[in-house]
């Protein structure tokens, strides 16, 4: 039996984003964790990981191109520049949860399974899901190795709030991920 704390705080938001990588980096050091996935789409957030995972294996999830604009992505140069410079990996891809299940929703107005999950995982928190999302995204880029622990850092909208320890598994296997601690997340 292992008693470990889990910190929960008042409100969701960008301010709780260096004591959730804080706490993530204390729970990493008690581990032995060495991957770390961590949500950023400007940048800011990964930037910020990038100094406090310098030597893990640290993926930056920083979402699809074309996302918002045809061809583009949200992250900001001088955060890329700064998240490489430290030594982490950028992935660039489409959410686990959602690309082809958000094209058929659109077309047909159905709801898809993968919605379904995400919803259902939101029930611990909107960075809870992101977390276990992120890090099937990296699993299936070949960036964390399946069944492996894992960290991974995520928020509610900017920033971030919620982490996550994890057992990673890819998309298609997503049920044998397990959330094997939850480090932090906002109460409400």
């Amino acid at each position: 039996m292992a008693e470990v704390k889990i910190v929960y705080f008042d409100k969701q938001g960008p301010d709780n984003t260096e004591a959730a990588l804080e706490l993530a980096g204390e729970r990493a050091a008690a581990l032995g964790i060495r991957d770390i996935v961590v949500a950023s789409y400007t940048g800011w957030t990964g930037a910020l990981a990038s100094e406090v995972f310098k030597g893990h294996n640290l993926v930056v999830v920083a979402g699809v191109y074309g996302f918002e604009q045809p061809n583009r992505v949200g992250m900001l140069p001088e955060n890329r520049s700064r998240i490489e410079k430290n030594g982490a990996k950028i992935l660039h891809t489409g959410h686990a949860f959602g690309m082809m299940g958000r094209a058929v929703k659109n077309k047909f107005g159905t709801v898809g399974v993968d919605e379904i999950v995400a919803n259902v995982l939101r029930l611990l928190g909107q960075g809870v899901k992101v977390g276990c999302e992120i890090t099937c995204m990296a699993v299936d880029a070949g960036l964390v190795k399946a069944g492996s622990e894992a960290i991974a850092v995520a928020g509610s909208a900017r920033g971030a709030d919620a982490a996550i320890v994890i057992r990673a598994s890819n998309t298609h296997t997503f049920f044998e991920s397990t959330i094997l601690e939850i480090i932090c997340k906002p109460r409400g």
